[in-house]
């Protein structure tokens, strides 16, 4: 079953397919998306990666969290649900 994890700290340089490169170390990554501002498109500085397994999503965890990447240290854990808003 897919793990999405939430990726933060992101510099706003960085793009999909370099977050997806680096994810691939650790795994399938099934998708890599970076939140974007809906008025300017400029990052929002998370986002958010689907990996294959649970597996690997931990040895994501374990491998990229704090890890530097376009000179931030990354924030990398388990995405919680998306909560309503009313």
């Amino acid at each position: 079953m897919n793990k999405k994890l939430f990726v933060g700290n992101l510099s706003y340089d960085t793009k999909e397919d370099s977050l997806k490169d680096l994810f691939s170390e650790a795994g399938t990554v099934e998708s890599a998306a970076i939140i974007t501002d809906r008025n300017s498109g400029r990052s929002k500085g998370f986002g958010f990666v689907e990996m294959s397994s649970d597996e690997e999503a931990e040895k994501a965890i374990e491998m990229f969290n704090g890890k530097e990447l376009d000179g931030r240290a990354l924030t990398v854990n388990e995405a919680k649900p998306k909560r309503e808003t009313f």
